[in-house]
């Protein structure tokens, strides 16, 4: 399953979060791997460093976007995804999964990547029906 490839790739180290997913559903998106990987690179400890929201969550509103090429129908998964990702995380801030400031993790790396391509998953299968 692709949550599994995903997870694998950011737990080897040769991926940030974002390029896990969007490396991962590359055919999905339209792009090379080469070019996921390029397009995600800066999204490594989330958006703004730890900062912002979670680099998975990035990875897979990337793919969104490319597969959907509407954005309206992008912009409801992405926040159908982003809410489902809450309720099971308890958060979408990178910080707040890696328990920066709090000493609690909420979710390891590899495991929000995996959330994320299972949630993504859902959003795009919903697409096609």
């Amino acid at each position: 399953m692709r949550e599994d490839i995903a997870a694998a790739k950011k737990r080897c180290g040769s991926h940030n979060c974002a390029q896990a997913v969007l490396s991962t559903y590359a055919d999905v998106a339209g792009i090379s791997e080469e070019q996921a990987m390029s397009l995600a690179a800066a999204f490594g400890g989330g958006m703004g460093n730890m900062e912002g929201t979670c680099g998975a969550l990035v990875g897979a509103g990337l793919v969104l976007g490319m597969a959907s090429k509407e954005r309206g129908a992008a912009m409801r998964q992405m926040r159908q995804l982003m809410t489902l990702f809450q309720e099971r995380n308890g958060a979408t801030q990178c910080k707040l999964l890696k328990g920066v400031g709090t000493g609690v993790v909420l979710r390891e790396c590899p495991l929000c990547v995996a959330d994320a391509a299972e949630l993504l998953e859902q959003c795009l299968g919903e697409k096609q029906k």
